[in-house]
């Protein structure tokens, strides 16, 4: 009963371990969380007692008892290690001296769980060791190797049971000459005591926040259910979805006849270049864009070429900004959004005034958007 007991045992374990990978791998259920992210990091200490099926070849008593301590941890929820010594005392055969065989061993063990942390647990162990042999023959030391299968239960949130059992193997070549070593089986029960505090639950996540209420909630006119940017200041100027829009009004196209309009004219129409109804066109759209845009306010302002004094430009601008300004006002747009109106005479040319066509660009009137 020598190492043909540990070769089997350490098949069946390692057969053990094969089959239950292939089942981690091919079964269609998915970990739970508890199996992968909820176990106790906290060292412990695990006092354990235990019996001995003795090695025949000892020449002692078959059965004994032994005792003993770990130290040690789970450093993932399905592995754990511990630092371990445990102590035995045999009474030797009277034909074969009498006298007392004990036994120190001091070594680490390591062990692989399955199942959930919560849950019945079973386990494979193995470990190895020094073991201290102290007989009438021999006091020395020698390697020594176990292996085995175990259950363990969580039974507070401090502590566990472990059961287990297995066959350890003692390279003790000293104690009996004839003897290259000895193999025995092995009982254990432990209760595994974690030391400090538990570690503190996660905490909650926060509650989502409440959904605006859509029948009411508005900013910049946009309704917050369809708002993108519901942080701007009230008054951006902004598009359908809430967020800033750049707005332009161009009134290119909308020129007025050289000197128009005159003192007192109020038909808009006889003082714009022809084809006239090209430039109202222009006008009713930038109507139309003012509608659209509430919040838009506008400066009018009028412009000249450079033919005559700057005291009459500057009064035929201011002329052509206010025909412009009533053409808005008349329809539908309030005066309140309107700056102006404001002459600027011949400043701020667009075009060159040395030719016809330039002049007739320059005789004009802007809408600037106050962004």
């Amino acid at each position: 009963m020598k190492r043909k007991g540990l070769y089997i045992l350490i098949a069946l374990a390692l057969g053990g371990a094969g089959a239950a990978h292939a089942q981690d791998n091919t079964g269609s259920a998915a970990p739970t969380t508890t199996e992968t992210s909820m176990y106790d990091d906290r060292w412990y200490i695990a006092p354990t007692v235990g019996g001995y099926y003795n090695d025949t070849d000892r020449n002692t008593n078959s059965r004994q008892f032994y005792y003993g301590i770990g130290f040690g941890r789970y450093f993932s929820p399905n592995f754990s290690l511990d630092f371990f010594g445990d102590r035995t005392k045999r009474t030797v055969d009277t034909d074969a001296g009498g006298g007392r065989w004990s036994n120190n061993t001091y070594g680490v063990a390591a062990r692989y769980y399955f199942l959930d942390w919560n849950a019945w647990r079973p386990y494979l162990l193995g470990g190895v060791m020094g073991s201290q042999h102290i007989s009438n023959f021999e006091h020395g030391w020698s390697p020594a190797a176990e292996v085995g299968v175990g259950v363990s239960k969580t039974i507070t949130d401090s502590s566990d049971i472990r059961v287990e059992g297995g066959y350890r193997y003692d390279w003790d070549d000293k104690t009996q000459p004839d003897k290259d070593g000895y193999g025995d089986w092995f009982l254990g029960f432990s209760i595994v005591s974690r030391i400090g505090a538990p570690p503190a639950p996660p905490a909650p996540p926060p509650p989502p926040p409440a959904a605006p209420d859509c029948s009411k909630q508005f900013r910049n006119g946009v309704n917050l259910c369809d708002n993108k940017c519901p942080d701007l200041p009230e008054g951006t100027i902004v598009g359908p979805d809430g967020c800033p829009q750049k707005v332009v009004i161009d009134l290119r196209g909308v020129n007025f006849k050289f000197d128009r309009p005159k003192k007192g004219e109020k038909d808009i129409a006889k003082s714009l270049a022809e084809p006239t109804k090209d430039s109202l066109a222009v006008l009713d759209q930038a109507v139309d864009t003012l509608q659209r845009y509430p919040q838009v306010h506008v400066t009018v302002a009028g412009y000249t070429d450079s033919v005559g004094t700057a005291e009459y430009n500057q009064g035929l601008s201011e002329r052509r900004a206010k025909i412009v300004y009533d053409y808005l006002t008349s329809h539908g747009i309030d005066a309140s959004r309107l700056e102006g109106p404001i002459g600027h005479g011949k400043n701020d040319p667009i075009d060159t005034n040395d030719t016809d066509a330039g002049r007739a660009r320059n005789r004009r009137t802007e809408l600037q958007v106050q962004q």
